[in-house]
């Protein structure tokens, strides 16, 4: 706005704009706010505003909220969840759906042509947007004449290798979401990932057993613990169940003459693991701890 203002695009008379502190002091019918947030953006302005989280502006009944833009594909869900809450503060709601109002910022095809034409590039790479948007700009460039081996579509971490003269894809690097886990960045690996999955959806069960180190027979348990899966108080009876599932498990280890520690576990981790999907349809994550006495 400030640079629209310097230029000459834009014309504000004195006394027009006002410092955003000062605009609860004016009638609310004085007062127009442009502001970001169309997108359902999480930190933006309006959704801070419909939320009541904005430390200047509140969102009142009869207030009217004009969002000029379009959805960006995927950001249906955010974008509804504002204009809900706007609703919800008997706001008045004006968008794209309500009339001809929203005027794309990106340029259309015969503006890309001036631009093709005003350039006239040696080497092109379409970027900002789909691949389908991407594909679309290059066939554009070709219709003005640009030859399609100069044209380079690149993606996330493909390397774009430019000189004086030539422009190629030259191989990869690592790209994509870097996750911070406390003081750790980038170091929780995508097996940790998978297993907080894992637990977050379907819970975790411990099967914890004593067993001698002298002849491998159980001194005590099996003993069931559950997080995130059922409710215990109120699942006694599946409970029981699990811990005999898991003693015929030992049994069948002692009947084999089974010694080996990691076979016992995943013996009994298979076999409450079968039980429990054919009981209730879930997968725990299901955790086998031997003790040693």
């Amino acid at each position: 706005m400030k640079v629209s203002v310097e230029l000459g695009y834009m014309n504000i008379p004195d006394g027009v704009l006002v410092d955003v502190n000062h605009i609860k002091g004016l009638p609310d019918n004085k007062v127009c706010i442009i502001t970001t947030g169309s997108q359902g953006e999480t930190m933006s302005a309006l959704t801070r505003m419909a939320f009541n989280t904005h430390r200047q502006v509140e969102i009142r009944a009869g207030d009217r909220v004009i969002i000029s833009a379009s959805a960006i594909p995927g950001n249906e869900h955010s974008i509804g969840s504002v204009i809900n809450e706007l609703y919800r503060k008997d706001a008045e709601v004006i968008n794209e759906r309500s009339g001809p109002l929203h005027v794309s910022g990106h340029a259309c095809q015969e503006e890309l042509k001036i631009i093709h034409a005003l350039v006239k590039p040696k080497f092109f790479i379409p970027v900002h947007g789909e691949q389908r948007h991407l594909k679309t700009h290059a066939k554009l460039a070709q219709e003005m004449g640009m030859d399609p081996r100069r044209i380079l579509i690149s993606d996330i971490g493909k390397v774009m290798e430019l000189t004086q003269n030539s422009a190629k894809i030259n191989g990869t690097v690592p790209a994509g979401k870097v996750f911070v886990d406390g003081y750790g960045v980038g170091d929780v690996g995508s097996v940790v990932l998978r297993d907080r999955k894992h637990l977050a959806e379907d819970g975790m069960i411990v099967a914890v057993v004593s067993m001698s180190g002298e002849d491998g027979s159980v001194v005590s348990g099996p003993d069931i613990i559950t997080r995130g899966f059922v409710y215990v108080k109120e699942s006694e009876g599946l409970m029981e169940e699990l811990r005999r599932v898991a003693v015929n498990a030992l049994e069948n280890c002692q009947r084999d003459h089974c010694t080996d520690w990691s076979a016992i576990k995943a013996e009994m981790k298979n076999d409450l693991s079968n039980f429990l999907y054919k009981k209730t349809k879930r997968n725990p994550m299901i955790l086998p701890v031997i003790m040693e006495v």
